[in-house]
């Protein structure tokens, strides 16, 4: 149980797997106005970014758990390097089902609710580890404006146009499902830059330390037609938020 290589090798060097830079991930986590105490789960958490920072500058305890070996091996040593690992724990594990053995104050997924198989499997997920009156956390990505056809959206890395909504239709979801919208932040386009443009760096670095391995190929493809499809779609098309939600 593992994420292709291909993931970890893209995001490296990332501590946020997500549009999501350390100083919009900082202004959330003071946004929510969060109390020493709380207790978070983090589905999906990848490098534990989210929760490592905000032990440490909130208080916060809490539990991430993700399926990448990588990632998880990452996100303890950040907990370490910060000095909250008595505080966060990263557990090895398929997020999907996943459900905490008492309520928290905070459940968040952030950047992957394929793990619920969309946005209403996942809110009801977490919903199943939140505490009456807790928040939540969705990151989803939505249309900046609606592609044209359904090749732009496949440039995009959706399957298919319906795979996301523009931001007034998602956040009218939001409300359908049953939840207040009580803070947000938005990815912008130079967050968007930061996030995808240090991925060529790191695929350029693994191919010059790695150039005879099996997976060479495919990286290579990827660097080569990553960068021009980025910006001729993805930045033109694709956003990308986080969404705090409380249950009316």
């Amino acid at each position: 149980m593992d994420l292709p290589r291909i993931f970890t090798i893209r995001e490296s060097s990332h501590r946020i797997h997500n549009p999501l830079t350390e100083v919009k991930l900082a202004a959330l986590g003071a946004a929510l106005q969060l109390a020493p105490g709380t207790r978070a789960l983090d589905l999906a958490s990848g490098s534990g970014e989210m929760l490592s920072t905000w032990a440490r500058d909130h208080g916060i305890t809490g539990t991430g758990v993700d399926i990448s070996t990588v990632f998880t091996e990452t996100a303890r040593a950040r907990a370490a390097e910060l000095g909250v690992a008595d505080r966060v724990e990263f557990i090895h594990g398929d997020a999907a089902g996943h459900v905490a053995d008492e309520p928290v104050d905070l459940a968040a997924c952030v950047g992957a609710t394929w793990i619920g198989s969309g946005v209403a499997g996942t809110t009801e997920l977490l919903d199943r580890s939140l505490r009456s009156g807790g928040v939540m956390l969705i990151g989803e990505p939505y249309w900046r404006r609606t592609p044209p056809d359904e090749e732009t959206a496949v440039a995009c890395q959706a399957t298919a146009i319906d795979d996301f909504q523009e931001l007034p239709d998602l956040m009218g979801t939001f409300h359908d499902l049953g939840y207040d919208i009580v803070e947000m932040m938005l990815a912008d386009q130079d967050s968007w830059d930061r996030y995808t443009a240090a991925q060529w760096l790191n695929l350029r670095l693994w191919l010059d330390r790695n150039p005879d391995d099996d997976l060479a190929p495919e990286v290579r493809e990827e660097l080569a037609t990553a960068p021009a499809r980025y910006a001729r779609f993805t930045r033109e098309y694709l956003g990308w938020g986080v969404f705090a939600l409380m249950k009316r």
